[in-house]
């Protein structure tokens, strides 16, 4: 195990293994969230209470995951890459910054959207809203602050640092509805014991989130091949590549 992870973090096999990952990432993702859609779309029922405005739960919580998710990533490979030096971690970092950025502004519209017919307003300063929207904020400091700074190794480290305070954020988004009043609700998937929402709703949903995840891994993979070939740029199996 410790040999394999020593040859993905060498960038010339990472950028063969990503490429070889795409084509099988893309088909997966086109698995999942075709059978999202269907399910989200044609195959659940309408809410008892919420009618058919509930369908965009099926957008909304998979956006909202992946925004969660991608910085818990982006906080692991800021500890790669200050604590072991190792510099696919910055790639990544630098790959999921963005993709991260959008998720999170996509979670933002689609609560507000849901939030109109259900709160009668379109933006309220609740807990997880406000701080979904300071992790929004947090995605576009990594990103200004690596555009900011022209030495690489400093804005990577400066970079690093910054996710790695920001992460305090995750778990106050994760438990603002249990610590706070709130209007949003609170668990409904993550109560596997006894999730609060059908299973005819449930597993389009997890599917959703899945081709999320997935398609996340595609872009992400696409954008740290080219990162990852603007570093080593000089390097000679670089070269030989575009010979």
């Amino acid at each position: 195990m410790y040999a394999f992870l020593y040859k993905l973090a060498s960038p010339k096999k990472f950028y063969q293994m990503a490429g070889q990952l795409i084509p099988w990432c893309s088909g997966l993702a086109i698995l999942l969230i075709g059978y999202g859609l269907l399910g989200a779309l044609v195959l659940s029922p309408a809410d008892y209470q919420q009618g058919d405005a509930y369908r965009i739960i099926y957008i909304h919580v998979p956006s909202a995951f992946l925004s969660m998710f991608i910085y818990l990533m982006m906080a692991f490979c800021a500890l790669l890459s200050l604590v072991w030096r190792i510099k696919l971690a910055d790639v990544v970092l630098t790959a999921s910054a963005s993709i991260g950025a959008w998720f999170t502004f996509l979670a933002l519209i689609t609560g507000s959207i849901w939030g109109k017919p259900m709160w009668g307003t379109w933006w309220i300063w609740d807990a997880r809203l406000t701080s979904e929207l300071i992790l929004g904020f947090l995605y576009l400091g990594v990103i200004a602050l690596k555009s900011a700074i022209p030495n690489r190794e400093q804005k990577d480290k400066a970079s690093a640092i910054l996710v790695l305070v920001g992460s305090i954020n995750i778990p106050i988004i994760h438990y603002s509805v249990y610590w706070w009043n709130t209007l949003h609700q609170g668990a409904t998937i993550s109560r596997f014991a006894k999730p609060a929402i059908a299973p005819s709703m449930l597993y389009p949903l997890l599917s959703m989130i899945a081709g999320f995840l997935v398609y996340y891994v595609i872009v992400m993979l696409i954008k740290a091949r080219t990162e990852v070939l603007y570093r080593e740029r000089r390097s000679t199996w670089v070269k030989e590549l575009f010979k």
